[in-house]
């Protein structure tokens, strides 16, 4: 059987991964017709909004949908319709850690994967091609297989591909315009193969053929954990020799920057932090911790927990650094946190640092401005609320104050911490924040943002991370 030409795409799940992908693939495929559905029926609103205010914020991707939506690109709440004309479905729901039951705390939650596969196979009654765009553990697409065989209508058949995303969140769209590569895996039968070619096909519209590689499913499903795991494992590095140069007055930059040159290493996720966030690393290694205790493989799993585990040392240790330079008590002082978001150039906010740094200022009885210019104060309340699950809203708001303006977060405040690396922190207006603050004025830059040396000359006391007090 020849390999189909995919005409209609489906994609179920208007999400960060959805919404980006499937933007792009009908901008570069204007032939191809591609509807993105979703329940949920605010997302799929300001999916369509006439003024452009999609539902996450990404560089470049307000460009995208003005150029294809209604031309080839589609946003609505009608899944079955989406299923039944299309020949190829994505499916980008999401999969977040499991809170209760078998692998709690570690395993991902597949619930929303089985019940996209489970409308397929009740509403599609032709062959379709589909897609796992989720990030999930190893083997998932043997279960959605086994779930569309069992429940599929007798003339349609179901072909199962893994094509795992590797998007950087603020970098999404350059990152889908010039992908490093596109992993496409499939069963390795003639069907298999022929599905393959398809997808294949798609993206061949505007990626060169030598970046789209074809492997087996299992390959392609544990090469997504593997990539995030080996990324954080890197930061989880960094942030480990960072607390060494701090006790010693090494400068982790100036560290980095020889290791980084190391042709073998080179410089790439070598940046020193309070830690990394976002909806991939710590989901995936803990994935990948949970694969390895379930294969009865405890010291592999062990190895990849330590990554976590010293992520969320590095946000204890900042926390605490903050206290002691505090004159070991921030009981009723006001910080100012200058960033929300878990990186710059995203709204997105999951398993950001300065969630745990805020817990930790509000369990030291503190007062905290926050200010981050695209997390909207909705998403601000529900992460501390979510965080804090004992706490009402009404006594989390007595603790803390959503501010408009970085220089509104700052004015009477005894310390700044500087949690996301928005450009615009580097650049506001350091001696107007002195005058307006508390003295002595403290800044405790966790994403080595700013020019510490700048700083200390209008007068403040600057603590940097992975930077020692020894000359």
């Amino acid at each position: 059987m020849a390999p189909i030409q995919v005409k209609k795409i489906c994609c179920i799940g208007a999400g960060y991964v959805g919404g980006p992908t499937c933007a792009v693939i009908a901008l570069k495929c204007p032939h191809i017709t591609v509807t993105i559905v979703d329940l949920n029926q605010a997302r799929v609103d300001a999916w369509n909004s006439p003024n452009f205010e999609l539902p996450i914020y990404e560089p470049g991707l307000v460009d995208v949908v003005r150029e294809a939506r209604g031309r080839n690109l589609f946003f609505s709440t009608d899944v079955d319709k989406g299923i039944q004309e299309a020949d190829l479905i994505f499916v980008s729901v999401n999969t977040p850690t499991k809170k209760s039951g078998v692998g709690a705390g570690f395993a991902a939650d597949l619930n929303y994967v089985e019940l996209a596969t489970r409308r397929i196979a009740a509403v599609a009654s032709t062959s379709k091609i589909v897609v796992e765009k989720s990030t999930v553990p190893c083997r998932t697409a043997e279960s959605m297989r086994t779930i569309l065989e069992a429940n599929s209508k007798p003339e349609a058949r179901f072909d199962i591909l893994s094509n795992p995303e590797f998007l950087a969140e603020g970098t999404a769209i350059d990152d889908l315009f010039a992908p490093d590569r596109v992993l496409i895996g499939s069963l390795q039968t003639q069907e298999g193969k022929d599905a393959c070619a398809a997808l294949t096909e798609v993206y061949a519209n505007w990626v060169p053929k030598e970046r789209i590689l074809t492997v087996g499913l299992w390959s392609s499903e544990l090469s997504k954990l593997a990539a995030n795991a080996m990324l954080a494992q890197r930061i989880s590095s960094i942030n480990a020799l960072s607390a060494i140069c701090e006790a010693t007055g090494a400068n982790i930059d100036e560290v980095a920057f020889a290791v980084g040159k190391d042709s073998r290493m080179g410089p790439k996720f070598l940046k020193a932090s309070v830690g990394f966030g976002g909806s991939c690393f710590q989901k995936d290694i803990l994935n990948l911790v949970y694969l390895s205790e379930s294969l009865h493989l405890p010291e592999v799993a062990a190895y990849w927990k330590q990554v976590v585990e010293m992520n969320e040392y590095q946000k204890r240790r900042f926390s605490k650094r903050v206290v002691d330079t505090l004159f070991n008590t921030i009981t009723g002082k006001r910080i100012a946190v200058l960033g929300f978001a878990f990186k710059a150039d995203t709204g997105d906010t999951r398993e950001s640092a300065a969630i745990t740094l805020i817990k930790n200022f509000q369990d030291e009885k503190a007062l905290i401005n926050i200010y981050d210019p695209q997390v909207v104060e909705s998403q601000i309340w529900q992460d501390l609320q979510e965080v804090s699950p004992n706490v009402s809203l009404e006594n989390i708001q007595k603790q803390v104050t959503i501010k408009k303006s970085a220089l509104d977060a700052c004015k009477g405040a005894e310390a700044i911490v500087i949690a996301t690396e928005w450009k615009e922190f580097r650049d506001i207006n350091w001696e107007e924040v002195y005058e307006s603050m508390n003295k002595p004025a403290f800044v405790f830059d966790g994403r080595l943002l700013v020019d510490s040396d700048k700083l200390r000359k209008i007068g403040f006391k600057v603590t940097s991370i992975g930077r020692g007090e020894r000359v």
